[in-house]
């Protein structure tokens, strides 16, 4: 097997609607599963507009997309809550790129982005109920801090962390 190179680029608004179209490629095979809708679960990434990244750049959000060679296969976004805290979200790989440690590499990218600033924590927060995605950032070293319920949310969210 051939190791794929992986870049990671700086979404600028010119990348917005592919962005948009990778987090929601990546996010409706979970929200199927789970049958969340629009209606439902507005906030899932599976129905994010490029509004969504709009405000994440005005909050000074770190994001980036993912690419194998020149192909826009993921995307992730690093915000800095505190000194040493930081909330990794929608993490995303599309679903054909699954199952081939580009999640990992992603991970590895999002924990030295947080070290080299100071960061001691990742946090994150996911649906409870998708338990293959807890296990996998369990083998990455999160612990779940707490389970968490949001009126506007039909599911319950787990709160995970990792120490660096």
């Amino acid at each position: 097997m051939t190791e794929n190179f992986i870049n990671y680029r700086i979404v600028t608004p010119d990348m917005f609607e592919d962005c948009v179209r990778v987090i929601r490629s990546a996010f409706i095979t979970v929200a199927d599963d789970l049958k969340l809708t629009k209606e439902n679960a507005a906030t899932n990434p599976a129905f994010i507009e490029t509004d969504a990244l709009n405000k994440m750049q005005e909050k000074n959000i770190d994001m980036f997309a993912v690419f194998e060679e020149d192909v826009h296969i993921g995307f992730v976004a690093i915000e800095k809550a505190n000194d040493e805290t930081y909330y990794m979200e929608k993490l995303a790989i599309l679903p054909e790129y699954r199952h081939k440690g580009y999640g990992k590499k992603v991970m590895d990218f999002v924990v030295s982005y947080v070290e080299d600033r100071g960061g001691k924590k990742i946090s994150i927060g996911i649906i409870n109920e998708n338990v293959i995605l807890k296990k996998w950032y369990s083998a990455y070293g999160f612990k779940e801090t707490e389970i968490k319920a949001f009126n506007h949310l039909p599911f319950m969210v787990c709160l995970m962390e990792k120490s660096l």
